[in-house]
């Protein structure tokens, strides 16, 4: 089983945020015993000379093979954070996304990340998004930011 650790510096990410019908698709992030400790929207690192919109495209391409369009201003958020006793500390930009493909609307979409973990992601319903007995939403405070970012 691979574990995943925060690399121990600064990241930045990018996170595409699409929602439909009051509902964000959204990964599982999982602890290392396989349970579902929250969800966060698909993205990734930003490489070096990509822009934030780029990594945004190209992590939607890698992990789902489809092509999205980023819209509007991002929310920029920074999001220190505790993971299996390591921290972690990134800068992500979140953004709304849009695309056509119909390969999102399926229940579950399973995708392969660099590191070779096998990762689900599906529709989430907004309001229960970081409830009792719900997943959380991570980075923390996006939840409460989404407004921000309505079409």
């Amino acid at each position: 089983m691979n574990v995943w650790r925060p690399s121990g510096k600064i990241v930045v990410k990018a996170i595409g945020l699409l929602v439909r019908d009051d509902r964000l698709f959204a990964s599982e992030v999982t602890d290392d015993s396989g349970q579902i400790k929250g969800v966060r929207p698909p993205g990734g690192t930003v490489e070096f000379g990509e822009t934030w919109q780029r990594t945004i495209v190209r992590e939607f391409d890698e992990e789902f093979g489809v092509d999205v369009e980023v819209h509007g201003t991002p929310l920029v958020l920074e999001n220190i954070f505790q993971h299996e006793g390591a921290t972690g500390h990134e800068v992500v930009f979140a953004a709304r996304i849009e695309t056509s493909s119909k390969v999102l609307n399926d229940e579950c979409v399973s995708f392969t990340e660099s590191n070779g973990v096998i990762c689900n992601a599906r529709w989430f319903p907004l309001e229960k998004l970081d409830q009792p007995g719900n997943p959380a939403l991570f980075p923390d405070g996006l939840t409460a930011s989404l407004e921000v970012l309505s079409p």
